[in-house]
């Protein structure tokens, strides 16, 4: 290896360090006004740096110590996924705007909701947010249990009025009684909004999809063509793994969007608009680039509409750069390879319990 390369790779070490990549540690709890700079672009090479440096094996769960995950739980879990009575029209889910089968996004720059009402920021994926540092772009959800309580009882979303007419739902199908019971028996009335959470949550955990990177990490070189792998390098070199590292090539930090050119669009001023700190203006999650290619349009106001636009705006705006056609071509062509095989067998659609008489009825208002 050329000191140009043992270079690289301790400067990729650095920034595994200083952004907690490792899986096995917790992940860092969201910080207001927490940026890095862009890396230093390294020389060019034939040779890759050690790849399980920035980007360690995807784990095959994502576990949290105060949510046991069960066989019952994950059941129950998949069934509110897909459920729309929880919605006040009793038609919209979890997966109306995360759809399962299209890579958790539903294609559209902003979501639509409760009587086609549109929200401010597009669906991020649902796949891997387990692992990320919070929930939402702006970060005010902690965990995929705290986001799940949130687009419920959201008036754009699915508009329910309060947890307790969720509950009252909930509770009006046998079904949904008898499967509570079972995820949560220790519990004197397990039919409650947090275990809904904890369920939806339960399931959530087990989203994941293992791509042909992870045969490339993992030491199959035929698993990625040339072309992807000069995509690499150059996606290393240009300083993209400065905030896209770790397992889900992202999720691990927040970062100011237009940190060396400014956003186009300033409307949206990210965590700022939640914390009312000066230091967190356009600030915003940083995004896991897992299924990337699987999930147009781009950003939180979904101003990019392809993957090539998405790589030139992050290199203009995010490092200064303005990347030749071929680098862009090369490290598409890369992000390709992060797209993972759908756990089609896990995210099926289960059938719901029946609805009673005294299941409420729609209310369109």
């Amino acid at each position: 290896m050329s000191l140009v390369h043992r270079s690289a790779a301790l400067w990729c070490t650095c920034i595994l360090l200083l952004t907690a990549c490792d899986r096995s540690a917790p992940p860092p709890k969201p910080a207001g006004g927490t940026t890095t700079k862009p890396a230093k672009p390294s020389a060019g090479g034939d040779e890759i740096p050690n790849l399980a440096v920035f980007a360690p094996a995807l784990p095959t769960e994502i576990p949290a110590a105060d949510n046991p995950m069960t066989p019952a739980k994950i059941d129950l879990g998949r069934m509110l996924y897909y459920e729309t009575r929880i919605s006040k029209n009793h038609d919209v889910s979890c997966n109306t705007c995360h759809a399962l089968d299209k890579y958790g996004v539903d294609g559209a720059a902003v979501s639509t909701g409760h009587r086609g009402q549109k929200g401010g920021r597009g669906a991020p994926t649902v796949y891997h947010a387990a692992g990320h540092i919070a929930q939402f772009w702006d970060g005010r959800a902690l965990t995929v249990e705290e986001q799940a309580k949130g687009p419920v009882l959201n008036a754009i979303e699915m508009a329910m009025p309060s947890e307790a007419a969720v509950i009252k739902v909930l509770k009006s199908m046998p079904g949904y009684v008898e499967a509570f019971g079972k995820a949560f028996p220790k519990d004197k009335d397990p039919v409650t909004y947090d275990n809904y959470a904890k369920a939806v949550g339960a399931f959530e955990r087990r989203l994941v999809t293992p791509a042909p990177i992870d045969k490339f990490f993992a030491g199959d070189k035929t698993a990625l063509t040339e072309q992807q792998q000069q995509g690499l390098k150059h996606f290393m070199q240009v300083g993209c793994i400065t905030c896209h590292n770790g397992p889900y090539f992202g999720g691990r930090m927040y970062q100011k969007v237009g940190l060396i050119k400014p956003w186009p669009n300033q409307k949206d001023q990210g965590r700022y608009d939640l914390t009312k700190r000066e230091e967190d203006r356009m600030m915003f999650k940083v995004m896991g680039l897992r299924n990337i290619a699987k999930t147009a349009p781009y950003f939180h106001d979904g101003s990019a509409d392809t993957l090539a636009e998405a790589v030139q705006m992050m290199a203009r705006h995010q490092l200064g750069r303005e990347l030749g056609e071929d680098q862009v071509t090369s490290m598409v062509a890369f992000l390709e390879s992060l797209t993972g095989e759908l756990p089609l067998d896990y995210i099926k659609k289960p059938k719901l319990p029946a609805s009673t008489e005294q299941t409420p009825k729609p209310d369109p208002t």
